[in-house]
């Protein structure tokens, strides 16, 4: 590292900014200058703003200004590690655990809801502390003893240095821009009288933070130990072979040092099985009677999935319009029905039929919000049980499909499963099928096809930390799965094993999600 290539960061960090501020001038009405998005103050969707507020912030997730953001978030977080200590770079990031855990509270204890009614000018630490007591259900178990207004003010302040709140005054916090985007849009009072249905007409941004911070958070502490066996102790094995005790003197103590039980636990199939301690797999383990709950949030979380691409970017992805009337759309594993109905409301001529698991059918209709309810009723979109390894049974009506659409799913299972996935549809599918295959194709961290930005650019090709959660879900995948996310040759590769010729691949410049269409071969 470079002087120059430091001052090449800093320049295109410049030139970026230049352009982000060209184009909210271009798409601004009349000419009349529009601000960025204050990072302090919160804007919640629910609510009605002032016309250049909501200018301002539907252009935030424009594809051209998105690019340009990716490109400062990208030059701003490869300087950083350039220039901090090698140390501090990592004491920081191995600890980023406990903002995860902090997210996940701040959620669960409905905060941003409590943060919200509020308002700007924020609530002290410990009025904030008495309306999470007073929102605790009366059916929860235990009580929140250990909540004291100090811990929480630690808890809150830890958030805020990271941006996620604004710590007000002292021990006084507020929400920002941030941490508006998990407010469910709740009151208090809904949140207390029923609070399963929190995450009920939200954009699932919330029941993601609790998917991925709780189960997700779970499984991948465990990635380790389910690679490398061996590295397996007392401080994260759930196998009480491997329970401890203590001594008189204090010294933890091994109570089993039995080598032969590493071979045991090494049969777990996944991460996942190993950190819950089960040989069923992540979606039999959903459907659990105990995990009724779990399941109903995992199908809003998946609405919330609809952001990492942009606003209408299904709608880009194929010709809907050429489709002819009452076509056929089959949306595989498609959960609530959420890219579907999507569809059908722009493209009315379109039917939709969503096949998932028996309890994720059963719970789909009652998951729509009030304007996607004519669309069931009017029968534009229905769901069907149905299981994807198995072959694919014929529509009521008959026919072929003239779409499968199977998007989120793939990166679920390893290239065998897939492989048995896309051949059902390929089985399925008449001469004209398509299949679009909707998910984050990864570009490689060194130049090459696919590479973001330029050879002469001196930020990583992929753009590095900017699309970091890609790669972060790739292991997710990995520990929860056993499976991964795709690149673009590694998607190809598998889809023709399967009889699928990929033609299309569509995505806007910078992202990790595309829509990629196939035809039969």
């Amino acid at each position: 590292m470079t002087f120059g290539t430091l001052r090449a960061l800093h320049t295109s960090i410049g030139n970026a900014i230049d352009a982000l501020e060209r184009l909210y001038q271009e798409r601004s009405p009349l000419g009349e200058p529009i601000e960025f998005p204050r990072p302090d103050v919160p804007y919640y969707p629910a609510e009605k703003h002032a016309p250049n507020d909501e200018l301002a912030e539907k252009l935030s997730a424009d594809p051209a200004v998105t690019f340009v953001a990716q490109q400062i978030v990208a030059a701003c977080d490869q300087l950083g590690a350039a220039v901090n200590r090698p140390w501090n770079n990592l004491i920081r990031t191995i600890q980023e655990g406990q903002l995860v855990a902090s997210l996940r509270f701040l959620e669960a204890a409905h905060i941003v809801e409590i943060l919200r009614e509020a308002g700007p000018q924020g609530l002290h630490v410990r009025e904030i502390c008495r309306r999470v007591a007073d929102l605790r259900p009366e059916s929860a178990v235990g009580k929140p003893e250990n909540l004291t207004s100090s811990r929480l003010a630690h808890i809150l302040r830890t958030l805020a240095t990271a941006h996620w709140l604004r710590e007000v005054s002292p021990d006084v916090f507020a929400n920002n821009r941030m941490s508006a985007c998990i407010d469910s849009g709740k009151t208090l009072d809904q949140l207390r009288a029923d609070p399963r249905k929190k995450y009920v007409d939200t954009d699932g941004s919330a029941a993601a933070v609790t998917l991925f911070g709780s189960e997700g958070f779970k499984v991948v502490a465990y990635l380790t130990e389910w690679l490398l066996p061996d590295t397996r102790n007392t401080d994260t094995s759930p196998d009480a072979r491997w329970a401890i005790r203590q001594t008189s003197k204090g010294a933890d103590v091994r109570a089993s040092t039995d080598e032969s039980s590493w071979a045991t636990e090494a049969q777990y199939a996944t991460a996942f099985g190993l950190a819950y301690g089960t040989e069923l797999s992540f979606y039999e383990w959903q459907t659990l009677p105990e995990n009724s709950a779990r399941l109903e949030r995992f199908g809003h979380a998946m609405r919330g999935t609809r952001q990492w691409e942009t606003t209408g970017e299904v709608l880009q992805a194929f010709p809907w319009s050429e489709l002819a009337p009452d076509a056929v759309l089959v949306d595989v594993a498609g959960g609530i029905g959420s890219t579907s109905l999507a569809v059908v409301a722009a493209y009315p001529h379109v039917r939709a039929v969503v096949e998932d698991r028996p309890q994720v059918v059963e719970n789909a209709p009652s998951s729509c919000s009030s304007e996607q309810v004519p669309f069931v009723k009017s029968g534009r979109v229905s769901w069907r049980e149905r299981d994807m390894f198995t072959p694919w049974g014929p529509l009521s009506a008959g026919g072929v499909p003239d779409v499968f659409l199977i998007r989120l799913v793939l990166q679920d299972w390893k290239d065998e499963d897939t492989r048995r996935i896309l051949g059902n549809l390929r089985s399925a599918a008449g001469p004209n099928t398509k299949l679009i295959i909707g998910g984050r194709l990864l570009p490689h961290a060194c130049p090459g096809d696919g590479a973001f930005v330029g050879g002469d650019s001196p930020l990583l090709p992929n753009l590095g930390t900017a699309n970091a959660d890609g790669y972060y879900h790739d292991l997710l995948m990995m520990a929860v799965f056993g499976s991964q996310e795709r690149t673009v040759s590694e998607l190809e590769d598998v889809a023709f094993s399967a009889g699928w010729k990929i033609v299309v691949v569509k995505r806007v410049p910078g992202s990790l999600w595309a829509y990629t269409t196939a035809v039969p071969v």
